[in-house]
């Protein structure tokens, strides 16, 4: 088969590799019909690869085709349509009976300390071979795959693999009250679906923050209030602007949908820039014991929020010892909640909302659609951020389109 395979920083390729097989009597095959590039890969792409080895299959947000099942395998068939959640959970664990399927007992990483196993997403969360590829070995099909109806296109269903219930938990923890000021930092994909999501829930005021024109256009096209920092000279204009629309006092809550990636602090872009530098072994210890992310979205999100208010952090950072400004955070009596997505918690609540009527927006949610071999550019141009990239999906099997075509699939740039 065909699969996107990481090699270096910066280095994605598709190449063929051996295609999957049943190993265990709970799994099954699926046949990938599309699969999403998420920010998380571009840390894998660039800040990560110290916990990556070269022949990892990358990607974790796969839907398609039920090709084979384990024999223990009996909520889903052959032929069936499901999409696969980006954790892999056991469903029968005290853990997955709390709704904490990101902390599945039976799938947590023990020699790295970590949580439950992810598809694609480095020897810290299993080294699962991911869904960037035409087909795709399913650990615990048993419980996780989600099935849904042929018909409609797969990008109606898609995102329920992870940007959904990323975007809905993130809106749930950070538990706006009624009437309430939503705050969103960053209008990546996550940050988009977040105030999209906060909009159907109810939410009465949502606020998106960004700098980058075309994903502030998508925000304001939904009715989202947004904000451009590139007009703010300092981060305490943007704070200002924000608390002069909520009576001085800032947001009810804020969520901090950029993490690690966050533009600011030269000390820890240059960390990043280190860990490039060092041997792997190195640049692992660093990682695991000191601080390297950028945490300006973070800082920005603390001074921003209102006393008593809550900061739901969705955006991921790999760094042990950050500094956090825990004096600010005691004084202002501040709730912050955060964590991977427990898409199986969430997906019974969200499922209702991926009918006709389409009302998150999701068949045009994409801005890029391409084949798997188009795959190195894509990875390059949607960390640019080039030609309004906000989200990329790969269609396996799938012929490119012609340039200059309007419907989906959309080409990448040359």
């Amino acid at each position: 088969m065909r699969a996107v395979v990481w090699h270096g920083r910066r280095d994605v390729r598709t190449e063929t590799v051996p295609d999957p097989v049943i190993q265990e009597s709970t799994d099954a095959i699926v046949r990938v019909t599309s699969t999403g590039l998420c920010g998380s890969d571009l840390h894998l792409y660039e800040v990560m690869a110290p916990f990556m080895t070269p022949g990892d299959i990358l990607g974790h947000e796969p839907m398609g085709i039920v090709e084979a099942v384990g024999a223990d395998v009996t909520h889903i068939a052959p032929g069936d349509r499901v999409v696969v959640p980006f954790n892999i959970a056991c469903g029968h664990c005290y853990m997955c009976g709390q709704g904490l399927q990101s902390q599945c007992e039976t799938t947590q990483v023990h020699e790295h300390g970590c949580g439950a196993a992810l598809f694609g997403y480095t020897k810290l969360y299993g080294q699962v071979p991911g869904g960037q590829a035409e087909l795709l070995r399913v650990p615990h099909a048993d419980y996780g795959p989600i099935k849904v109806p042929h018909g409609p296109p797969d990008d109606r269903f898609l995102f329920l693999s992870d940007v959904l219930p990323t975007a809905w938990q993130a809106v749930q923890y950070a538990a706006v009250p009624k009437s309430g000021t939503l705050v969103v930092l960053g209008l990546g994909p996550i940050g988009d679906m977040c105030c999209r999501v906060a909009q159907q829930l109810g939410v009465e005021r949502v606020i998106g923050i960004d700098l980058v024109e075309e994903r502030l256009d998508r925000a304001r096209a939904r009715g989202i209030e947004v904000l451009d920092m590139s007009e703010c000279d300092t981060d305490l204009d943007v704070i200002n602007v924000i608390r002069s629309f909520t009576d001085g006092r800032g947001p009810d809550a804020v969520i901090d949908a950029v993490g690690m990636e966050a533009h600011g602090s030269p000390a820890a872009k240059a960390a990043h820039q280190m860990t490039t530098l060092l041997p792997d072994k190195v640049a692992e210890k660093l990682m695991v014991r000191a601080g390297v992310d950028r945490l300006a979205a973070l800082h920005l999100a603390i001074d921003m929020v209102r006393r008593g208010g809550t900061i739901s952090i969705v955006g991921v950072y790999g760094g042990m010892t950050d500094p956090m400004p825990m004096m600010t955070l005691f004084d202002k009596q501040v709730q912050i909640r955060m964590g991977q997505a427990n898409v199986r918690r969430w997906s019974d609540d969200i499922l209702p909302l991926l009918g006709d009527d389409d009302p998150l927006g999701l068949e045009s949610f994409a801005t890029h659609h391409t084949s798997l071999e188009g795959a190195g550019d894509a990875y390059s141009m949607f960390q640019k951020k080039l030609d309004g990239a906000v989200k990329v999906v790969f269609t396996p099997g799938a012929e490119q389109p012609a340039a200059g075509e309007s419907a989906t699939p959309t080409p990448l740039p040359g």
